[in-house]
């Protein structure tokens, strides 16, 4: 088995999962991690047995003993954080969404791929077997040709706190804040959602209309340094590339819906119902004769492996890099369509 050392770029909230994810996996060491803020740092490496630590990516390139680093950094860092990995050969996994525009999502494939390395882009859900399995369920034609979609991606951290006060604790409030990198829901989960549809269609979308809604959420519209301005609810219409019509929506304000995804898929020959709530993977089918009574079936759904495993598989020759970059970039200029179309009241846009 190759050992495969790996760095985590930065120590936030998700490093956590990405440190427990590969820690788990046999053959992977956790060698060193980044982080500006040397408190931070230092207990991210108690925590997971990291002996070596540095405060600049200069300074861990001089170091060079790992060979992929998983990136963790805020949105908006992860086009100038990914680009000197890459220049120096190192395979990289990188949070979504892979740049917040998408020039930078371009370089950052081009550059990836010029390089020879294994890259991805970690959209989680890829993980979720429901998605998988409908997937191939799609490329084998169990629904004929796709002729509409419903998609939905619901949370509702906004009205409860079930996974912590958002008006009271950073880690949710630059989330509410453009000025500290977000892209408000569109960008945070509609990513997500987007990639959800249009992998299990196996369809690129060729246009899209797009609805963006902020609400008063504090008096002023601020919190301390943050000014709750990104958007918190987002509705789409979105065309596939054989003319199938859907419509893709995303909320902070889904309340009763901690952190749920949604997908339905109806063709010629039968439908396909993909759901991911409360932790729990499902897929429902309606096929052949039962179309003739509305009869839907649940599907049996075998374990798939992580992005995490993936990534690592990839580094060893032992399985594609899906997600890639080029995958990342695809999403991000859908995304940059669909708000380019809010701004323009919701005018449907070719991607």
């Amino acid at each position: 088995m190759q050992p495969v050392r790996l760095l985590i770029l930065g120590t936030g909230g998700m490093a956590k999962n990405h440190a427990e994810g590969f820690g788990a996996i046999p053959g992977v060491s956790l060698v060193a991690g980044i982080d500006t803020r040397a408190e931070p740092l230092a207990a991210f490496q108690e925590a997971h047995a990291i002996p070596q630590g540095f405060a600049s990516i200069q300074d861990a390139l001089a170091w060079g003993k790992f060979d992929a680093v998983t990136n963790v950094t805020p949105d908006a860092a992860h086009h100038a954080t990914t680009m000197p990995f890459l220049a120096a050969g190192k395979h990289v996994l990188c949070e979504k969404p892979l740049a917040t525009n998408a020039a930078d999502a371009d370089a950052m494939a081009t550059a990836a791929a010029q390089a020879g390395v294994v890259n991805m882009v970690n959209l989680t859900y890829r993980n979720v077997p429901a998605m998988q399995k409908a997937a191939q369920m799609m490329r084998e034609g169990a629904i004929g040709a796709v002729r509409h979609f419903e998609a939905s991606y619901l949370q509702s951290w906004l009205t409860q706190p079930a996974w912590g006060h958002w008006d009271k604790e950073s880690q949710w409030l630059w989330r509410l804040s453009t000025a500290h990198g977000s892209k408000g829901v569109l960008g945070d989960v509609g990513i997500h959602i987007l990639d959800f549809a249009t992998y299990v269609a196996g369809l690129s979308a060729t246009e899209v209309s797009c609805l963006l809604t902020t609400f008063d959420k504090a008096p002023g519209g601020r919190i301390g340094d943050y000014v709750l301005d990104a958007n918190d609810s987002a509705t789409m219409q979105v065309v596939l590339e054989n003319g199938a019509l859907g419509t893709v929506g995303a909320t902070r304000f889904a309340t009763g819906q901690l952190n749920d995804l949604r997908l339905r898929l109806y063709g010629l020959t039968g439908g396909l119902e993909v759901s991911y709530e409360q932790g729990i993977s499902r897929l429902r089918a309606c096929l052949g004769e039962d179309i003739l009574t509305g009869t839907w079936h649940d599907v049996d759904c075998p374990p798939v492996p992580t992005n995490y495993q993936r990534f690592i598989a990839a580094i060893r020759g032992e399985g594609p890099a899906d997600p890639d970059f080029a995958r990342g970039a695809v999403l991000q200029h859908l995304l940059d369509r669909a708000e380019a179309s809010a701004a323009e009241a919701g005018k449907l846009l070719q991607v």
